[in-house]
């Protein structure tokens, strides 16, 4: 027996055989695969899209990470490319010296 009041139903299944269910869900995972691409897109073109061959550069008077990225880096956030500058050349921190040659990742 079905308890029997307002809003109170039996659950039946649906006449299509359960394909509302099959439905959510894969558009559920459509969804979901566009929010993953879309955030791979954008994070990528935060680094400045396509990653280009590593080089160095030798620290000039007057040089600091931020200008050393500005200048490679043109078209980039130059605060993401100055951590990645770090990153790449084990820096503890943003003070380099005259002379220091400094790898900067693609």
């Amino acid at each position: 027996m079905y308890a029997a009041g307002y809003g109170i139903e039996p659950w039946r299944a649906t006449r299509t055989g359960g394909r509302r269910l099959v439905r959510r869900a894969a558009l559920a995972a459509l969804v979901g695969g566009l929010v993953v691409f879309t955030s791979l897109g954008l994070a990528v073109a935060a680094r400045g899209g396509t990653p280009s061959p590593e080089s160095t550069v030798v620290v000039q008077p007057g040089d600091t990470l931020w200008s050393i990225a500005a200048e490679h880096y043109p078209a980039d956030d130059v605060r993401v490319r100055v951590d990645d500058i770090e990153q790449a050349n084990g820096l503890p921190g943003p003070v380099i010296q005259v002379g220091q040659r400094l790898r900067l990742p693609g």
